[in-house]
């Protein structure tokens, strides 16, 4: 049912890739303007409508910079604020969109600002905060600005060469567009990734000269959190009833990891960035514990019971870690 739907959807691709890539040529040609600023700007994104890893790999990227005055810009997908907003104390995760309050509450010492227009959330950013470096989540189809390095993300999965435009696939950018990128990064890649492996993706993303390819698997930590002190090895989840709510747009490693860990869950699947209401918590409650992962922990936190995430991240080969590491190094 769903091929015939995607077959059926195909003539709006290809108006959909019509705009995209008018879009994008009139930015190539200047009719439309990009601008770049002194202060160092990294630009995180992808092609597709996500599920890439991008908000991990915005964490990996504090990790590098943890000496260094950052500040992350987000749109702040969803978020019930409007403009530019700058993160606080008080700030909570309907102000700034779950992805941004996750790095704000992970990250307390990192400025963390939301604005769907980036010009104007990098110039607020500069007049009040003066960043070293500021970090653009989800943003290489914000043209609008240009930013000094480029990481763009693919699944090994779903390379997006292998895609196609929205509706019928789920690209929202054209695949010429990885041009533009400084880095590419195949996600989610078996931790078993053989070389020759590595070689036939370079061969099928034909990279430019100027870009490198490199490779991250999902790491996943041995214990599920509540967020605060309590941290419950995965073994103890083993005879458990356990609820795993997922409000993202790619859930099946996390099952396909959890199975492998033996723990049997019931999924309760939502779709990217969901708002949970009072009727959709009804239906996971009962249950000895409820799982989710960390960017629904922020939704759902004090609204359930025994709730606990687990965290992810980003692992790269020794070689590839320091290619990234020297990439960001290089822009001070």
């Amino acid at each position: 049912m769903l091929q015939l739907l995607h077959k059926i959807a195909f003539p709006v691709s290809l108006i959909y890739a019509l705009v995209v890539n008018v879009r994008n040529f009139l930015f190539d040609v200047g009719v439309f303007s990009s601008k770049s600023y002194k202060i160092p700007t990294i630009c995180v994104g992808n092609l597709s409508v996500g599920g890439t890893g991008k908000t991990p790999m915005t964490e990996y990227l504090l990790r590098i910079l943890d000496n260094r005055n950052t500040a992350v810009l987000s749109r702040g997908y969803k978020r019930r604020s409007e403009g530019f907003y700058l993160a606080n104390a008080k700030s909570t995760v309907l102000e700034l969109g779950d992805e941004p309050y996750q790095i704000h509450q992970k990250f307390p010492e990192v400025t963390v600002a939301v604005d769907a227009d980036r010009r104007n959330g990098i110039e607020k950013l500069k007049s009040l905060v003066n960043p070293d470096i500021i970090v653009l989540d989800d943003a290489f189809q914000h043209r609008r600005v240009k930013p000094t390095f480029s990481i763009l993300l693919t699944t090994y999965p779903n390379l997006y060469v292998n895609d196609w435009y929205l509706p019928t696939g789920s690209l929202r950018d054209a695949k010429k567009e990885s041009k533009r990128a400084d880095l590419i990064i195949v996600t989610k890649c078996p931790e078993s990734l053989q070389e020759k492996e590595k070689k036939e993706v370079v061969a099928k993303l034909r990279p430019k000269r100027h870009q490198k390819v490199l490779f991250a698997s999902l790491k996943y930590h041995g214990f599920v959190t509540d967020g605060g002190q309590q941290k419950i090895p995965l073994s103890e989840l083993i005879d458990k009833q356990v609820a795993l709510v997922t409000g993202i747009a790619s859930p099946e490693p996390l099952v396909r990891y959890l199975k492998s860990q033996e723990i049997n869950c019931t999924h309760f699947e939502f779709g990217d960035h969901h708002h949970f209401t009072d009727k959709d918590i009804e239906r996971f409650k009962g249950y000895e514990m409820v799982l989710t992962t960390e960017k629904d922990f922020v939704r759902l936190d004090g609204r359930v019971d025994k709730l606990y995430y687990l965290e992810i991240a980003h692992s790269f080969s020794e070689t590839d870690a320091m290619v990234l590491k020297n990439a960001v190094d290089a822009l001070f």
